[in-house]
């Protein structure tokens, strides 16, 4: 598919989301999301297939802060162990395997409770190209126990949806 294709499609589909976060319950307030959650899902729609973006059983967490910070970290179930031992000499192969397994990410955050998205300013992240750059999620989902968001450029391509148990009640 060419890529003017893709960008429509892509498009398309953030828009039919934001259409749909739109008609939903507002956003009662940013402290909604503050606190500890757990990975439910992270599934990545690409060329109208969807996929477990980091395979299934993955693990995550992401804190919320009340004072605007953020740590987030996915870790795929089937990251190869490194045979040498030592993280520092791992083949070519095993760092590949374990880059597109897992996304870690920190920094500060806001909502905006009128549009609903959920914005990171990226300090560091595992996919440096995010470092020192702003990311915006749509929140399609906040209430006391789930928190949805969709990312509509995902670091693996596509446009993500991540889902988000609350820990921390």
């Amino acid at each position: 598919m060419r890529n003017g294709a893709l960008e429509r499609i892509s498009l398309t589909v953030w828009l039919a989301l934001s259409a749909a976060a739109c008609m939903s319950a507002p956003l009662q307030s940013a402290t909604a999301v503050t606190g500890t959650w757990t990975l439910v899902s992270s599934v990545t729609e690409r060329d109208g297939k969807k996929s477990d973006q980091f395979g299934t059983g993955a693990k995550g967490m992401m804190s919320l802060d009340a004072q605007g910070h953020f740590m987030l970290t996915i870790i795929g179930p089937d990251l190869p162990k490194f045979a040498s031992g030592n993280r520092a000499s791992a083949t070519p192969e095993e760092s590949r395997m374990v880059v597109a397994g897992s996304i870690a990410m920190m920094g500060t955050y806001f909502v905006d409770a009128t549009s609903k998205t959920l914005t990171f300013h990226v300090e560091a992240a595992t996919f440096p190209n995010w470092n020192g750059t702003t990311q915006n999620r749509l929140i399609v989902t906040a209430n006391g126990d789930e928190l949805k968001y969709v990312t509509p450029t995902a670091s693996s391509g596509g446009v993500g949806t991540v889902t988000w148990k609350r820990a921390d009640r």
